[in-house]
């Protein structure tokens, strides 16, 4: 930030404020050098991210892991990552990632590590209403230093009023907007899925202001598979796959074990590719449809007018709606602008 200009008015030094609003000569913009990414390929280094998945889908382990490597400096999955410290808002389930924090310290950190740039947030919040204040309490304890990141975990949590509100949900984006302003900083939504589970819940001014949008689901083997739906500026499809490992944490008071999970790499290559003999003949009969249109695949419309052909909905429309959901959770197909194709084998 430049020096205050003071120039003297009558006298006295007033201080002039350079104007917010500016305009630059074509000739005056220049390529900057700055990182992209704050997870190379999965995630901006600035901007809104919606990572979103139905419930206990491993979203929010997912999350905590990927901020504890930004956090650390340390590659996630081979991928450079913008160091940097962590705000990770925790509305729910505070006490599950008290655990989560342990699980991590026990299995990855040395007892003399160095202090961790990450910082819990574990009160629930209206974000609307408290955003100010947060990032008060930001600036309060990293002084000089800004976040690399902020986590608001979950949207709902943080939402006092309705998802599917359009003055509501554009409050919450321009509340977060604000965080991202000040700090220049990724600010991660962590959010759930609608019913059919095929997109983020409720109004599309979210998604429509997201910089990057992943997908969380797990497959028929209990993987959690997270895919990169949506990038402003960057590459859209990559994916990568992990499992949750359970790991004892401590006693309780009962002398009960108290127990939490750590996030453990699956290689994509060598993930089994689920075989269609393992689906029911309808489902089998609607990813044969889908297969067959190659990879442009079909708007939802004509698969299931094709489906329809084949006997399969004509009874019972939320069917055709239960089998397309069924073939998305197991990670056989994936939507695209033009409607919805084969989720094609990792070369």
């Amino acid at each position: 930030m430049s020096a205050p200009t003071f120039r003297a008015i009558d006298g006295e030094k007033t201080e002039i404020r350079e104007p917010r609003i500016k305009l630059i000569a074509f000739d005056d913009i220049k390529l900057g050098n700055q990182r992209r990414d704050l997870v190379k390929g999965l995630i901006p280094r600035v901007g809104l991210i919606i990572v979103w998945g139905p419930p206990k889908s491993g979203k929010s382990f997912w999350v905590f892991y990927v901020a504890m490597h930004v956090a650390l400096g340390w590659e996630y999955r081979g991928r450079r990552v913008h160091q940097g410290p962590v705000i990770y808002c925790a509305f729910e389930g505070q006490t599950g990632i008290e655990a989560r924090v342990e699980a991590f310290r026990q299995r990855f950190l040395n007892e003399d590590h160095d202090p961790v740039p990450f910082y819990l947030e574990p009160v629930t919040l209206d974000l609307v209403g408290d955003h100010a204040q947060l990032v008060a309490v930001i600036r309060t304890m990293l002084g000089e230093q800004k976040p690399a990141a902020v986590v608001l975990d979950t949207l709902n949590r943080s939402l006092r009023g309705s998802e599917s509100s359009d003055e509501d949900m554009t409050a919450y984006v321009r509340a977060a907007d604000v965080i991202r302003e000040n700090f220049k900083c990724a600010v991660i939504v962590v959010h759930h899925c609608g019913i059919e589970g095929t997109r983020p819940r409720g109004h599309t001014a979210l998604t429509g202001a997201a910089d990057a949008q992943l997908s969380v689901e797990r497959d028929a083997n209990g993987n959690i598979v997270v895919e990169v739906e949506y990038a402003k500026d960057g590459p859209q499809g990559d994916a990568v796959a992990s499992r949750l490992e359970v790991v004892e944490v401590g006693i309780d008071e009962d002398g009960e074990q108290i127990t939490s999970c750590v996030v453990v790499p699956v290689d994509l290559a060598a993930r089994a590719t689920i075989s269609t003999e393992r689906l029911t003949r309808n489902q089998q009969t609607m990813f044969r449809i889908l297969h067959a249109a190659g990879p442009s695949g079909l708007s939802q419309q004509a698969w299931y007018e094709q489906a329809r052909a084949e006997g399969i909905g004509t009874n019972r429309k939320a069917t055709l709606g239960d089998l397309r959901a069924a073939l998305h959770a197991k990670g056989l197909i994936i939507e695209t602008a033009n409607g919805w194709t084969i989720k094609q084998p990792p070369n």
